[in-house]
């Protein structure tokens, strides 16, 4: 991870990135992270090829909705670089149980039998973690080491560049990105986490996914099939 030229990151992705690259907090994040990974004593998620997997799966041209997480899973085999998402043939998270059941309430789509997001990246389902990596077994063990100045500037760049994006924000960590955002370009939807500790106080029933392609659809950008 020494530069933008050695990440295998899709080219729309790579051209609105290269100053934010540049910039020294992004060297000394770039030496931070390579340090953790060659690390012998810790096992660090996601594999390293997985780390920009949310932008090599949905190119900065097709974003029409951004999920936001906070770091990945901490689990072995569990994070591969979308929030929310497990690779097919790990279980289901609670969380992400939770979000089929509340699309499922919401739209009628059935719960799948994977919890493998990439069909909705594909889709333009930006799945963005503030946070991209995290030591085995310790959640948010990254916080603070300079990817959250990234992703913010990454949610800005898309504020600011792009027109009639929803931004689905769950649970306080999520909210706080709200400014980041322009609310009179993008549609922002706000509710409690899907964690089985807050989905019963407002993630389910917000029928954030109805709503998302109702806007959509509005602004002639098609609908995405949950």
């Amino acid at each position: 991870m020494t530069g933008i030229s050695d990440i295998n990151i899709e080219q729309s992705w790579k051209e609105h990135l290269q100053p934010l690259l540049e910039e020294a907090y992004m060297h000394e994040l770039r030496k931070k992270v390579r340090v953790l990974y060659q690390d012998s004593t810790k096992h660090i998620y996601p594999q390293p090829q997985h780390l920009f997997n949310a932008f090599d799966t949905c190119p900065f041209t097709d974003v029409r909705v951004v999920i936001l997480g906070q770091d990945p899973y901490h689990g072995a085999g569990q994070a591969h670089g979308l929030c929310f998402s497990v690779p097919e043939g790990k279980s289901m998270p609670p969380s992400l149980q939770n979000i089929f059941k509340e699309i499922q309430s919401d739209i009628g789509t059935a719960v799948p039998a994977h919890g493998d997001l990439t069909r909705w990246a594909k889709q333009g389902v930006f799945l963005l973690n503030a946070i991209l990596t995290v030591e085995a077994g310790k959640p948010a063990s990254h916080h603070g080491i300079g990817w959250e100045e990234f992703t913010d500037d990454v949610i800005t760049l898309l504020s600011g560049s792009r027109e009639h994006v929803v931004f689905m924000l769950w649970g306080n960590y999520a909210k706080q990105k709200q400014g980041l955002i322009d609310g009179d370009k993008h549609c922002i939807l706000t509710a409690a986490h899907p964690s089985p500790f807050s989905a019963e106080n407002g993630f389910f029933g917000c029928k954030h996914f109805s709503k998302a392609n109702e806007y959509l659809k509005q602004h002639n950008k098609g609908s995405v099939d949950w």
